[in-house]
Formats: C-alpha cells, sequence, structure tokens
C-alpha cells in the first residue's frame, strides 16, 4: 500500500487548512462514507491475491518439484493460507495496524486484539482526505497479502523439510517478523485526522486551542511507521513481501542444506504445464495486488494496473531472449520466471513510475535474476530449489531501488504527492534523499529477516528439527509426511 501524508506533509497541509479556514465552511471531509466502487474493488482486489495463493502459488511450486512431493507442496501452501487467517484475525491485524503508543513506528499494538473495535460501520482511511472504505474491507485485503507472503518462502527448501517444522516456521515468522515489517512501512497516519486537527490549529483563537491542536498533530504523526516516516516509497509489497520473503527463504535453504542427489543427479520439474497454469493466475491474480493497493478506484487504481502489464510482458519477454541466445533454446520455464520477475520488481513501484519506465524495469530486471538464479546460485552452491531469493529478493531489491528514481516526473513518474485537502499539492523530488529511503527500507528488511530468521530456523531445528529423515526424503514427502499420493498410477 503507497505511503500517504507522513511528517513531510504537514507544510502543505497547513497550506491546505489555512484555504479551507479563509474560505469558510467546514472541510467536508470530517465524516467520510466508503465509496460503492472503492469498496467492490477492494473486496475483488482481496479474491484475486487470495487466488494467487490458492491455486495460483501452490500449482505454480507444485509443478516445479518432482511428483513424489507435488502435493506436499500443495498441502504446505493451502495450510499457510488457514494459518496465517486465523492469526490475522486473532492479532495479527492489531500488531500491524494496531495503536501500539510509544512503541507505534516499530510495532502496532493490541488496540484490535480479536478485532476489538472492527465493525461493518466502521473505516479504514484511504490515501486521499475525505476518503474511506469499510474496514472489514481493509482488513481482508490486508490479510490477504499475510497469507501468500510465508508461502512464498518455501519454495526455497522446498522437497526437504517437515510438515511440522514449515507450521511452526511460518507461526512465528509472521508474527515476529512480518507484522513487524508491515507496520514500518505501510503503518501511515490517517489523512481525515490530520487535515482535521490542521485545519483546527489553523483556526485556533487561543493558545489552548493551538497547543491542543498541535499535539493531536504530534500524535498522529506518532503512529506513522519508521521506514514510511522516513519517505519510504513501496507501493504494494517490494519490501513488505517479496524481500521479506526472498531473504527468509535464502537463509532456510541454508540453514536446511541441499535435497538429497543436488548436483549430483539431475531434479528436473515434474510439470511445466501446472507451473505456467500457476504463473497464469499469479499474473492475473497480481492486478489485486498492485492495483488495489491504492484502495481506491481511481487514475492512479488504472495505472497501477498498466504498469503490472507492460512490466510483466517485458520481463516475460526479456527473460525468453536472453536465455535464447545464452542457451540456444527459448524454454517455458524461462518465459513464466520472467513473468514472475516482472510481476515482484513493478509491485514496489506500480502506483509511482510511469508506464514506459515501468517497461524499462520489466526489459532490465529479467537479466539481472537470471544471472543471480544460474552463475551466482552455481558459484555459491546453495539450493534455493524454486530460486525464491533469486526472483522475489532479487528482483523486490531491484524494483524497490529503481521506484526511487522512476517516480521522478521527469522520467514519467507520479512525483512524490502528499495527498492534501488541495490538489496541487506535491513534495519536491529529491533523488538523492529518495534513493537513501529506498535503501533504508531494502537494508533494514534485510537485516530484521534475515537475522530474524536464522534465529527462528534454529530454534526449531534444536526442537522439533527442521528436516525428514534421509530415507523419508527419498520416499517424498507426499507418503512420508501426508500418507497421500498428487498421483495415483
Amino acid at each position: 500500500m503507497k505511503s500517504p501524508v507522513t511528517r513531510s506533509a504537514l507544510a502543505s497541509i497547513l497550506a491546505g487548512a489555512a484555504a479551507l479556514v479563509a474560505a469558510g465552511p467546514a472541510f467536508a471531509g470530517n465524516d467520510p462514507v466508503p465509496n460503492p466502487g472503492d469498496t467492490a474493488w477492494l473486496l475483488t482486489s482481496s479474491v484475486l491475491v487470495l487466488m494467487m495463493s490458492i491455486p495460483g502459488l501452490a500449482l505454480f511450486y507444485g509443478g516445479l518439484v518432482r511428483s513424489k512431493n507435488m502435493l506436499a507442496i500443495l498441502t504446505q501452501t493451502f495450510a499457510i493460507v488457514a494459518l496465517v487467517g486465523v492469526l490475522w484475525t486473532l492479532y495479527g491485524y492489531s500488531l500491524a495496524f494496531g495503536d501500539g503508543g510509544s512503541l507505534n513506528p516499530y510495532i502496532g499494538g493490541l488496540n484490535k486484539i480479536f478485532l476489538k473495535g472492527v465493525t461493518a460501520a466502521s473505516n479504514a482511511p484511504t490515501f486521499t482526505p475525505g476518503h474511506v472504505v469499510p474496514e472489514f474491507a481493509y482488513f481482508v485485503f490486508q490479510m490477504t497479502f499475510a497469507m501468500i507472503t510465508p508461502a512464498l518462502i518455501i519454495g526455497a527448501f522446498a522437497e526437504r523439510m517437515k510438515f511440522s517444522a514449515v507450521f511452526a516456521f511460518v507461526t512465528l515468522w509472521v508474527t515476529f517478523i512480518y507484522f513487524p515489517i508491515a507496520h514500518w512501512v505501510w503503518g501511515v497516519a490517517d489523512p481525515n485526522a490530520l487535515v482535521d486537527a490542521a485545519t483546527q490549529l489553523v483556526a485556533a483563537k487561543d493558545e489552548a486551542a493551538k497547543t491542543a491542536a498541535q499535539a493531536k498533530i504530534d500524535e498522529i504523526n506518532a503512529a506513522v511507521g519508521w521506514l514510511a516516516a522516513k519517505g519510504a516509497l513501496d507501493f504494494a509489497g517490494g519490501t513488505v513481501v517479496h524481500i521479506n520473503a526472498g531473504i527468509a527463504g535464502l537463509v532456510g535453504a541454508i540453514m536446511v542444506g541441499k535435497r538429497i542427489g543436488y548436483g549430483k543427479e539431475a531434479l528436473p520439474p515434474h510439470s511445466l504445464t501446472m507451473s505456467m497454469i500457476g504463473a497464469s493466475l499469479l499474473w492475473v491474480g497480481w492486478f489485486g495486488f498492485n492495483a488495489g493497493s491504492n484502495l481506491e478506484a481511481n487514475g492512479t487504481t488504472a495505472l497501477a494496473f498498466v504498469n503490472t502489464m507492460v512490466a510483466t510482458a517485458g520481463a516475460a519477454l526479456s527473460w525468453l531472449l536472453v536465455e535464447w541466445a545464452i542457451k540456444g533454446k527459448p524454454s517455458l520455464l524461462g518465459l513464466i520466471s520472467g513473468a514472475v520477475a516482472g510481476l515482484v520488481a513493478v509491485t514496489p513501484a506500480s502506483g509511482y513510475a510511469g508506464p514506459i519506465g515501468s517497461l524499462v524495469l520489466g526489459l532490465a530486471v529479467s537479466p539481472i535474476c537470471l544471472f543471480f538464479v544460474s552463475t551466482v546460485k552455481n558459484k555459491l552452491g546453495y539450493d534455493d530449489a524454486l530460486d525464491v531469493f533469486g526472483v522475489h529478493c532479487i528482483g523486490g531489491i531491484t524494483g524497490a531501488l529503481a521506484t526511487g528514481i522512476l517516480v521522478n516526473p521527469a522520467l514519467g513518474g507520479v512525483g512524490i504527492t502528499d495527498y492534501t485537502v488541495l490538489e496541487g499539492y506535491g513534495g519536491t523530488y529529491d533523488m538523492v534523499a529518495q534513493m537513501k529511503a529506498q535503501g533504508t527500507a531494502v537494508v533494514a528488511t534485510l537485516l530484521w529477516s534475515g537475522i530474524g530468521s536464522a534465529i527462528l530456523y534454529k530454534v526449531l531445528d534444536i526442537v522439533i528439527g527442521l528436516r525428514p529423515a534421509p530415507d523419508a526424503e527419498r520416499e517424498g514427502l507426499d507418503i512420508t509426511d501426508h500418507g497421500e499420493r498428487a498421483y495415483n498410477y
């Protein structure tokens, strides 16, 4: 979700509030009501993002493993979706978007635990003063992001981690890694409340009223996640989802160890047909992922939709052509890998870049990811089974950093927008400052997720063990973990 009003927007808001006070009537957004179109689009987007996980990601990953582990990947993915849905409802939403008081820059609080105070009548702000959506719509949309992120991780150590270990890891990982990072980046100020407080400050006639209004502004700003307050831009999850999951996957692949036979025998995908179906579902669902992150149905939504389309097309074509030139044959695996890389890279930039900038990003990211999933992985020898690090983490880093450049209006971007009460209140684009903010977000995500995940893997390895016995791994996790087979011949 894009970053709306933060501390840097206060001057613009005060200027807009002064104009409103001079004009006379009270600001119309003091008691906004949801727009039916926005609500319908957000709920539709939630369904699309759910489809990305099941069946999209499940089929994409399932086709890439050997047939003896197909059912295990499907079960892990589906179970993660269900597990995180429950955790999000009980406390995850509160930790990510609740009020944490003095800790609010780093973690949400428990004021929304068990959905306390969240009703059919409660609203959540969007990014434009005077606009809101039903809080239940926002809650379920954010839930789908929390569901798919840990499901991405399992591709890195596919075919060699026990189901019990996966289940326990995801429970701990979303609690200690995902929920805080979501708050850092997407825990943003309520523009309606900020505009109201600024208007009261401008209209105040005595020092007591001014002090009260200023205190309210300070309280609202204190609720901003620390990376959002630094101005880091992440429209739909380059840091929160992809870098976060990608580095956790790499750490897991290294700590769990290589698959039996890795580097000594062929471990080919058992059904690229399934993977192609899954990748196609991911592409379709990603429109909800990116365009839904605007929370409103307007021109920015259309921009994010178009950018998602062109970047993905460019990345798929780029990977196909580069691999064709290197290996002499155009492969389906390369084509769908490129599409996913493009989707990942455009995610943080989708509402900020222009279509041509997004196309260039898509064309550029595939050779970068291809280099990591082939040359770098082979050189270092880690077994990232389904290239979670090479595609999601590297693609996410590429997109996050590129966002700081492509948002530049001179390159067709939308510029740094303050989303205030009057149109035309844009911030000043400063490439150095923006790239510093983007780099801070990337490094912070890599460190928190990388180190935190390593600790969680180690603890679980000691307590319950991460890996099945060698004979069980050779037989396949379908039978040894679940007592079922994906296929009965």
